[in-house]
């Protein structure tokens, strides 16, 4: 009996003590605040957050039926099929502090691009650390080739724009290097509380619900859309919103997608504000057992239909093992749909210059790389 009683004091012990471990451990800056204060008062007056977390407009089981965590957890670290190349990828290493006063984008990346337009240089979803995790040494690192690019590398900024607090769209290494240089943030309701915490101006971030509409630039317009995705950066979800954006200048619409499922909100979006001189759609990290929250390629394909956008470029791919897709599936089907539906893609290798009112870059680079 009094063995009994050793062993339940000593197990209680080391719960304990891995409670409180795991809670240290989770008070370091990269993981973020939840919101509080005033934001959480704007925070929980939203539509869209209900019973005490954001809620998507459509119902959003986040697994597939009869699919269960451990099973996806099993799959992801034992299951290969080619998700990573072997090869080194290409990449061009434009001077972005000289580039030419042309609407241009450059791709870095899986979500990561910066669009020139106007003269104004805006940054989305910035991410330039080894790999998409709160600790680099075990996160999924790079695939070769891919990190050619560093904040350092960057003009002053006129705007990073956040679409939601995943680590593969807000890196906090990325944002404190890059706050000194950038003018204003525009990230969903809530995500303000991470960039607060890590030394941003609390003056330069704006917080941005689902239809509200902001100036930006002079001559440009800011309008946060609807995304059928989810938040988190630890073991609470939904505290933040996620968010696909359109950009309006003078001359030129843009649909800045972040990640989103497929749902009627991309026809409403085009139907509104459509039509787009360029759409840029997730279209990478997905699978049959997530298919709410990601779309499929051809899903992505036919968002940019909705959208009525007059040249799809693909993103969310290329750069990190998130899913257990072969690496160049997204590209190669999103391709081959696009062509089947006769959609005008673009396709640049990363760092590339995408120039907004020309021909398109449609070369199969990937076919080349294993």
């Amino acid at each position: 009996m009094k063995l009994l009683k050793k062993m339940i004091l000593i197990l209680v012990i080391v719960a304990v003590a891995l409670t409180a471990a795991t809670f240290l451990f989770m008070q370091q800056a990269v993981f973020g605040k939840h919101p509080s204060g005033t934001r959480k008062e704007r925070v929980e007056k939203s539509p869209q957050y209900k019973d005490g977390q954001f809620q998507n407009i459509e119902e959003t089981p986040m697994l597939a039926e009869g699919v269960s965590y451990v099973g996806m957890t099993w799959d992801f670290f034992f299951k290969d099929g080619a998700r990573q190349p072997t090869d080194t990828l290409p990449s061009v290493k434009t001077d972005l502090k000289s580039l030419p006063d042309k609407p241009t984008l450059i791709w870095f990346g899986h979500s990561s691009y910066l669009i020139h337009l106007d003269g104004k240089n805006i940054l989305v979803d910035p991410v330039f650390s080894k790999s998409p995790s709160p600790v680099q040494s075990i996160g999924s690192p790079n695939f070769p080739g891919t990190n050619v690019y560093k904040p350092e590398d960057f003009p002053p900024l006129d705007a990073i724009i956040i679409s939601h607090d995943h680590y593969d769209h807000l890196d906090y290494h990325s944002i404190t290097q890059l706050k000194s240089i950038t003018r204003d943030f525009y990230v969903p309701l809530g995500v303000g509380e991470h960039l607060e915490l890590w030394g941003v101006d609390p003056a330069s971030i704006h917080e941005m619900d689902w239809w509200e509409s902001t100036k930006i630039l002079d001559g440009m317009e800011l309008v946060s859309t609807p995304a059928r995705h989810f938040s988190g950066r630890g073991f609470v979800r939904n505290k933040t919103l996620w968010s696909s954006y359109v950009l309006i200048s003078k001359h030129h619409r843009l649909f800045i997608g972040g990640d989103s499922g497929y749902d009627a909100s991309f026809k409403k979006i085009g139907d509104k504000y459509g039509p787009f001189d360029l759409v840029i759609l997730e279209t990478g990290q997905y699978d049959k057992q997530w298919p709410n929250v990601h779309m499929m390629p051809e899903q992505s394909v036919q968002a940019s239909i909705d959208l009525k956008g007059k040249v799809y470029m693909p993103v969310h791919w290329g750069k990190f093992k998130l899913a257990l897709h072969p690496w160049n599936d997204p590209i190669e089907r999103a391709s081959i749909e696009a062509g089947a539906k006769h959609v005008t893609i673009t396709t640049p290798v990363i760092g590339e210059p995408v120039l907004i009112d020309s021909t398109q870059t449609t070369s199969p680079w990937w076919k080349q790389y294993h």
